[in-house]
């Protein structure tokens, strides 16, 4: 991944003494980040029944650690965002990770139930705000064409760590005990919070008023948009979340082959988001509209797979590489955001983990009623299709964006411009036309 010229040497003007870091050394800084709070996500769903036992609760109980998390997402995300809006990015960064490895290292020394909630819940606040920020900083470093594959790159930080992270944190898990995994959490917060202050752009506080941020509430695309993810990406999360139990129960494979089909799982989404965002930056739309009725299929096969374990494992890892509709959302976002760009791009993460609270709910409801465990597909499934049908209410919406902003449905017709320069990799040097460009970015 090399950057445009201009986004690898500074300006004749700048007074920068030496070049700025390769784009791929800041990318993989900001994926960092989003290895950490993958880790942290995902094992905690399959932690669940050591931590339980271990604080004396039921499974459904510990189950609203879960929950909590996701509340501190949901709102922790558009409200750092609106807080943070005068602040510089790097900033941001830095302090966000500073409070996801406090939350995550109380969570490692909790001693009963309701300082776990409370620890969930401090971990879980800034990880939409840091993605959203970490997706601005990646888009501002290359031409408008390749955004959704940045975003996608940033994002391969939480794929990997389905692959990597998470069957790691569950073997810790098994072997010395859970706090070790949200040990481990904390510290892969520390080494990004070293690496983001090492290489993440330096930049002027930010020049974005609250107010101005909080006009993104008024956009109905922006809405829209959101409906889309809270919705059409529950399916995925009521399948993950009762996978390790219904291994056991109806596929009858042993606990220690469980992080196989974890890091299966890990494999599905990276290469996804490795892919699929080629094609959004081509044709944004109707890549988003692919993946949810590829998602559905996915999820419908799921009981019919579930029998045997090498079909469950293709089938777990289609069921992944659907994680990549969160990059093309993202980058869906920004060009319906206006000025609003930050609260935009933190709030996708607050609809992706209100699909995190929905789909484990619903599938939980379908297997108190008896159905099975195995019954969480169709219930995904008819997730992913009511977020289709949303997103053939975007797609139906022609009208301007907003002054500046390209409409997503000519997304793909506009690829075929001429690019604009990248900026460079040390914002603080920016003229301002071209800090005015990236806000458009």
């Amino acid at each position: 991944m090399t950057p445009s010229h201009q986004a690898t040497l500074p300006r004749a003007n700048s007074s920068a003494t030496s070049a700025p870091p390769h784009l791929a050394i800041v990318l993989f800084s900001l994926a960092m980040g989003g290895f950490a709070i993958g880790t942290t996500e995902f094992a905690s769903m399959s932690l669940l029944p050591f931590f339980a036992a271990d604080l004396g609760i039921d499974e459904p109980m510990a189950g609203h650690a879960i929950s909590a998390y996701a509340l501190g997402v949901v709102l922790g995300a558009p409200l750092i965002a609106v807080l943070g809006a005068r602040f510089a990015r790097r900033t941001q960064l830095l302090a966000l990770m500073a409070v996801f490895a406090l939350g995550n290292a109380l969570t490692a020394l909790a001693p009963t139930y309701g300082s776990m909630i409370a620890a969930r819940f401090l971990s879980g606040l800034p990880h939409g705000a840091y993605f959203g920020i970490a997706a601005l900083v990646a888009t501002s470093l290359v031409p408008q064409h390749r955004r959704s594959q940045v975003v996608g790159q940033v994002m391969l930080g939480l794929t990997t760590a389905t692959i990597i992270g998470v069957p790691l944190a569950n073997l810790i898990g098994q072997a010395v005990g859970w706090r070790a995994s949200f040990g481990l959490v904390s510290v892969l917060a520390l080494l990004t919070i070293l690496l983001c202050a090492l290489f993440a752009p330096r930049d002027r506080a930010g020049s974005s008023d609250p107010l101005r941020e909080l006009g993104a509430l008024r956009s109905g695309r922006v809405w829209i948009t959101l409906a889309i993810g809270a919705i059409g990406f529950g399916g995925m999360f009521a399948v993950y979340t009762y996978l390790a139990t219904t291994l056991i129960e109806v596929t009858r494979v042993s606990p220690a082959v469980i992080p196989f089909f974890l890091a299966v799982f890990g494999i599905g989404a990276t290469l996804g988001n490795l892919v699929v965002p080629r094609f959004a930056d081509r044709a944004l739309m109707p890549t988003a509209g692919a993946i949810l009725l590829f998602a559905a299929v996915a999820l419908l096969v799921f009981p019919l797979a579930a029998g045997n374990p090498w079909l469950l494992a293709a089938d777990v890892f289609a069921i992944g590489a659907s994680v990549s509709l969160g990059a093309v959302l993202q980058t869906r976002l920004m060009d319906v955001a206006g000025d609003a760009q930050a609260l935009a791009a933190a709030l996708n993460h607050s609809a992706f983990n209100t699909a995190n609270a929905l789909g484990p709910f619903l599938g939980g409801i379908a297997i108190r009623e008896g159905l099975g465990w195995t019954s969480t597909g169709p219930v995904g499934a008819a997730l992913a299709l009511l977020g289709f049908l949303i997103w053939i209410v975007a797609w139906r919406d022609a009208g301007p964006v907003s002054a500046g902003i390209t409409p997503g449905r000519n997304a793909a017709r506009d690829d075929n411009a001429p690019a604009r320069p990248a900026p460079p990799l040390a914002p603080d040097h920016r003229s301002r036309s071209d800090a005015a460009r990236d806000r458009v970015a």
